[in-house]
C-alpha cells in the first residue's frame, strides 16, 4: 500500500494536529498479566480514538488533488465519523455522516460538535453505509469508505510511533472493526523490519473477520450485536482480509463480558477510560495469559469513547464478580 517514506510523510501530516500519543508500561497491568505490558494510548487524541489519523491523511490528499470537492459523506458507528468531521472542518469541507438508528448518543453528539451533518438510518452499520452510498450518488458528494489505503496509511502512524518506542515487542493485540488499524500495524511492522507477532481481536457477537480468516475467504454474518460497537462488522473488506491473513498470526474472539472486565481493568489499573473495542485487546491478552509468560506484550487502546450509561453498567460497583474485584 505504501513505503516507509510515505509513512513518514503521513506522520508529519498527522503531527500537525495530533501529537504522538503515549505508550506506557503500567505496573498494575503487568501484575494482572504476569508479564510486561505496553499500552499505546490512542484514547489520547483530539477525538479520543486512533481514527483521527486516517481522516487527516485522507482529507489532506483529497483537498490537494480535488480542491473543488463539494463535500464528503460516509457511514460510521462513531470514531470514523468523528475523524472525518474533525479533518473536514480543518479543510473547510462539509461532511455528511450516516449512522444506524440507536447509535451511541454521545458519539453522535461529538460528530455534530465537530461539524458533521448527522443522519440516522437503518438498523446497523451496513444499512447506514448502503444508504450513504446512494446519497453520495444523488447529491454528488465524495463517498469516503471505511477502508482505504490513505486511511490505513494514516492510522499506521500510531504503529510507527509504538514500534519505534518499543521495538522489542513480542506480540501486539489489535482490535478489528473494518480493518484499517490492524492493517496499519502489519504494514508498519513490515516496513520497520520488526519481528512482532500481530494478533487481531474480534467480538464473538461480530466475528466476520475471524470466520473469514479461518475460511480463507470473505464470510459475512447476519448480525453484529456486540456492545463493543467499534468491532460491530458484518461484512469484511476483502482488501483488509488479504493483508490480515498474510500478516497476522491469528484472530482471538472475546465476549462482551470479557470486554467489560477489560474496561474495568483499565479503569482500576491505569484510570484510563476504554471503549469496548479499545479494551478488547486487553480482554484477548487476558484470555491468552498462559501463553504470554515472559513475553513483552503490546496492547492498542484504540479509543475511549464509551457512553456513560454503558460505562456505568460495566464499571459500576456491582458489575464485577467477587473474585474479579479481589483480583483488582
Amino acid at each position: 500500500m505504501f513505503d516507509l517514506r510515505e509513512l513518514e510523510r503521513a506522520h508529519e501530516i498527522v503531527g500537525q494536529a495530533v501529537p504522538p500519543t503515549p505508550a506506557h508500561a503500567w505496573p498494575l497491568l503487568a501484575d494482572r498479566m504476569g508479564t510486561r505490558v505496553i499500552v499505546k494510548h490512542e484514547n489520547h487524541t483530539p477525538i479520543g480514538a486512533f481514527k483521527v489519523r486516517g481522516g487527516l491523511v485522507y482529507l489532506e490528499r483529497l483537498k490537494r488533488e480535488r480542491p473543488n470537492t463539494p463535500g464528503i459523506i460516509s457511514a460510521t458507528r462513531g470514531n470514523h465519523g468523528q475523524s472525518l468531521a474533525f479533518a473536514a472542518s480543518r479543510h473547510g469541507v462539509p461532511a455528511v455522516i450516516y449512522v444506524p438508528r440507536g447509535n451511541s448518543v454521545e458519539k453522535n453528539r461529538a460528530m455534530r460538535a465537530f461539524g458533521a451533518d448527522l443522519v440516522e438510518h437503518g438498523e446497523d452499520f451496513q444499512a447506514a453505509a448502503e444508504e450513504a452510498q446512494r446519497r453520495a450518488q444523488f447529491d454528488g458528494l465524495h463517498m469516503v469508505p471505511s477502508f482505504h489505503p490513505d486511511l490505513v496509511l494514516g492510522v499506521a502512524t500510531y504503529a510507527l510511533e509504538l514500534l519505534r518506542a518499543a521495538p522489542d515487542l513480542d506480540v501486539l493485540y489489535v482490535p478489528i472493526g473494518q480493518g484499517s488499524g490492524i492493517c496499519g500495524c502489519i504494514m508498519a511492522r513490515d516496513l520497520l523490519g520488526a519481528k512482532t507477532e500481530i494478533v487481531g481481536v474480534q467480538s464473538t457477537e461480530a466475528p466476520s473477520y475471524a470466520l473469514s480468516f479461518a475460511a480463507g475467504m470473505v464470510v459475512t454474518t447476519e448480525t453484529s450485536n456486540t456492545l463493543a460497537d467499534g468491532m460491530a462488522t458484518r461484512v469484511p473488506v476483502a482488501e483488509a482480509l488479504a493483508v490480515i491473513r498474510k500478516g497476522a498470526s491469528r484472530i482471538v474472539q472475546v465476549t462482551d463480558d470479557e470486554v467489560a472486565a477489560a474496561v474495568r481493568a483499565y479503569w482500576t489499573d491505569t484510570h484510563n477510560l476504554a471503549e469496548g473495542a479499545g479494551a478488547a485487546p486487553l480482554a484477548a491478552a487476558l484470555q491468552e495469559k498462559n501463553k504470554l509468560a515472559g513475553k513483552r506484550v503490546g496492547l492498542i487502546l484504540s479509543g475511549g469513547n464509551i457512553d456513560f450509561d454503558l460505562f456505568r453498567k460495566w464499571v459500576g460497583t456491582d458489575a464485577a464478580a467477587p473474585g474479579e474485584r479481589a483480583m483488582a
